[in-house]
């Protein structure tokens, strides 16, 4: 892969990864009565870092070099189609870009 993702959301993943590990050791709760109908529809799935990256890929972004959880979105750096930094703004469960900021040169 020639892009990489930051250290810190490796991190978070090996995190994300080890907490559900854990909850998954724990000795099962006691069965409880079945929930109502409308009580049982499947939530909303957040996208993964992954999946967030392929999208933005797919989009025509590139040079993608961090990619950060904030505010129940995820925040992209990366350069567009014409070679300009940019940060997104993308959705955590369709992958939709939000919004777009054009970032200046340091």
């Amino acid at each position: 892969m020639q892009h990489t993702i930051g250290r810190s959301l490796i991190l978070l993943a090996a995190g994300t990864a080890l907490t559900w590990s854990i909850a998954q050791a724990q000795a099962p709760a006691p069965a409880a009565a079945p929930a109502p109908a409308a009580a049982t529809a499947p939530a909303s799935q957040q996208l993964t870092i992954r999946d967030i990256y392929d999208r933005a890929v797919a989009a025509g972004y590139r040079d993608i070099h961090q990619i950060e959880w904030d505010d129940g979105r995820y925040e992209v750096k990366a350069s567009n189609a014409q070679g300009e930094r940019v940060k997104l703004y993308m959705n955590a469960t369709t992958g939709a870009v939000e919004s777009t900021r054009t970032r200046s040169r340091r």
